[in-house]
């Protein structure tokens, strides 16, 4: 029974993440999730090597990478230690690692999180090798969550710009969720909202009842009407660190917070 309970378990976040058409009757979150994971599925055969995944919470799509060695990093908090997957925790401010010891480093919706992005960016261009590949995702439209550490949303140009002075080269740069879908996945991140109890069972049933319709008219609505590239949930963004890098780092002020998966 015990082994049954863990492998519905881990279907279950798999589901949360890498949503199948099962997760259409659970997952809050499955318009953005879909999109998402299928377009970190099209960049993530660059995360070779050794990858560092900053943020990693539980590791959602280490599965997806074909790196040699994955280690997962996370901010040190007794939270993130009891509920994340990580390998090495730090201080949010200086990534434990020496210079150029990773071939790729992926941050999955973490930015946000990051009061100071600059000194991260620095961290991750000063741990990455020449040529080694940054795969960002970042929400645009979104709620605030993981409060009260949610500290900013990136338009395309903004996100460009941020890596750009950085000393990254953006090779690839996408906008998911710029459909229909983005209205009905707000009204589902609503809703999940506001039937939340304190008991797990009866939030699943809730979530049954209205989680379900409003993910089908999503995606249906989402396949007749116009995408539009000005309203959409997530930025997804491959850089690199090129050959000839400036090592020079911009210069920015002490960091608050570091990143959080």
């Amino acid at each position: 029974m015990k082994r049954f309970r863990q492998k519905l378990q881990s279907y279950y976040v798999k589901q949360m993440f890498l949503p199948g058409w099962p997760a259409l009757v659970f997952n809050p979150f499955y318009l953005a999730r879909k999109n998402l994971a299928r377009h970190l599925s099209d960049f993530t055969h660059h995360m070779t090597g050794r990858t560092l995944d900053i943020g990693c919470g539980t590791k959602p799509y280490e599965r997806l990478c074909p790196s040699s060695v994955y280690i997962g990093l996370e901010l040190d908090s007794e939270e993130n230690r009891r509920s994340k997957n990580a390998d090495v925790f730090y201080d949010g401010r200086r990534i434990p690692f020496e210079d150029k010891q990773f071939d790729s480093v992926i941050t999955n919706q973490v930015l946000e999180h990051v009061f100071n992005p600059n000194e991260l960016l620095n961290e991750i261009h000063r741990v990455l090798k020449y040529g080694g590949k940054l795969l960002v995702t970042v929400p645009f439209v979104w709620n605030e969550h993981e409060e009260p550490l949610d500290f900013a949303r990136y338009s395309s140009f903004g996100l460009r710009f941020l890596l750009e002075i950085h000393g990254f080269k953006i090779m690839e740069f996408r906008k998911s969720g710029n459909s229909a879908e983005v209205l009905f996945q707000l009204i589902n991140l609503f809703l999940n909202k506001k039937f939340k109890t304190p008991f797990g069972s009866v939030n699943f049933l809730l979530k049954t009842l209205f989680v379900l319709p409003v993910n089908l008219f999503g995606v249906l609505l989402g396949k007749i009407f116009p995408a539009d590239n000005d309203l959409y949930l997530d930025n997804i963004v491959l850089a690199e660190k090129p050959q000839q890098a400036n090592e020079a780092p911009v210069r920015c002020p002490p960091s608050r917070n570091g990143a959080r998966g």
